[in-house]
């Protein structure tokens, strides 16, 4: 039988780059570093959500209508 001859393919090599990069950052900081921060979003988007989260936070109820 043959053996197969291990081909080290573009997708390891930067695999193990990554874990090795990150294993040094892990040990200069004591402690993993946030890799992703969260995107600001826009205020002039519309997100009713928010709005709402707004109206109840300042206890304002003008946001919620009434059907009377």
């Amino acid at each position: 039988m043959r053996r197969k001859k291990l081909r080290i393919t573009e997708a390891d090599y930067l695999k193990a780059n990554r874990r090795a990069s990150r294993q040094e950052e892990i040990e200069s900081h004591g402690h993993p570093v946030q890799g992703r921060a969260m995107i600001h979003k826009s205020k002039k988007v519309y997100d009713r959500n928010r709005m709402k989260r707004a109206a109840i936070k300042s206890d304002d109820s003008s946001f919620f209508y009434s059907s009377n």
